[in-house]
């Protein structure tokens, strides 16, 4: 996976072996290999790579894109898969994005709305401290 990874992610920055070798410090042979799955990158290398491209290590090493019709998704971008809407407009919103993003039950959500754009979920609490802030004045990271 990671040999077909590499190479697709480097096509889709449209950087020539070369230019990746330059960047990580190796030789263009090394891309080559590594591309051609005759050797793999050390975890130095693979991390310089996921930065490189702007993907987790995770991702860029384990994506297989025969499992998926989307391209590997850039660092901190996630599809969490499809939900059912229900009779009442309820959605069930998957573990993974549970995990992820801290939310637990009891916890209100703000659903926000762009007819152009689409739906955004985000934590009501966390929309409030951020009010709060502004508020006072205060710097916000």
């Amino acid at each position: 996976m990671i040999c077909e990874n590499l190479l697709s992610l480097r096509r889709l920055h449209h950087y020539t072996q070369e230019d990746v070798a330059a960047k990580l410090g190796v030789s263009r042979q090394a891309v080559a290999k590594w591309e051609a799955g005759e050797t793999f990158p050390d975890i130095e290398n693979c991390t310089a790579l996921a930065q490189l491209y702007g993907v987790t290590l995770d991702g860029l090493v384990h994506y297989d894109a025969a499992q998926s019709v989307l391209p590997l998704p850039p660092a901190g971008k996630h599809l969490f898969g499809a939900v059912k809407v229900g009779d009442k407009g309820q959605i069930v919103i998957p573990k993974a994005a549970r995990d992820i993003f801290h939310i637990c039950p009891g916890d209100n959500l703000l659903i926000l709305g762009d007819e152009a754009r689409g739906i955004a979920i985000i934590k009501a609490d966390d929309v409030l401290n951020f009010l709060h802030h502004i508020q006072k004045g205060e710097d916000i990271e």
